[in-house]
């Protein structure tokens, strides 16, 4: 294949003719019409000459005058087509429950390897007694209800307090300011401003 292409390139290059010489020309009218002859261009030089002439001078920076336009676009996320992309999504909803001392998977070890029939006392609430399980039932109910009701009123009554504090440090404040004024602040609208 690169033989075939040389050979075309060398026949290419025989038929094409020879570029005019550098040579010095006369000005004889046999020379003339030869050079006309030679110089058949497709283009005309004096259309290119005058075109360049007249080109018109190049405006200045381009989108000074165009006003930003803006666009917003909302997406809506499509529904899911496949299980797992159906599975994903509902993920949150199916949260567990709290897990077990040791994780799931002891949990469940245990439970397999130790019948509860057979072995009552490796079930995981074996060490407490009857009593001892109602106990704890009863704190767990009584810190459930009742305890969080109990830290919100102390909570809440923490917050009045510090209000109040805050209220009376401000009322000093602007006291010691209108005092600090001339005429002890007449015409200051904070001084004149009755106090709540």
């Amino acid at each position: 294949m690169p033989l075939i292409s040389l050979l075309l390139a060398a026949l290419l290059a025989q038929e094409a003719p020879a570029p005019p010489s550098s040579a010095p020309q006369d000005d004889t009218p046999a020379n003339q019409g030869q050079t006309t002859t030679e110089l058949q261009l497709p283009v005309s030089l004096d259309k290119i000459r005058a075109g360049l002439e007249a080109t018109p001078p190049t405006p200045g920076l381009r989108g000074l005058n165009e006003v930003p336009t803006f666009k917003v676009e909302i997406h809506e996320k499509g529904k899911p087509f496949t299980l797992e992309e159906l599975i994903k999504n509902m993920a949150p909803a199916f949260k567990a429950g709290p897990v077990p001392a040791g994780g799931v998977y002891a949990y469940e070890l245990n439970r397999v390897t130790n019948n509860a029939v057979s072995n009552p006392l490796t079930q995981p609430y074996a060490a407490f007694s009857q009593p001892e399980l109602l106990t704890v039932l009863v704190e767990n109910l009584v810190g459930k209800y009742l305890a969080g009701k109990a830290i919100d009123a102390v909570s809440s009554a923490e917050r009045a307090h510090a209000e109040a504090q805050a209220r009376d440090e401000v009322h000093r404040a602007v006291a010691e300011y209108c005092a600090a004024q001339p005429y002890g602040g007449r015409g200051i609208e904070i001084c004149n401003a009755p106090i709540q």
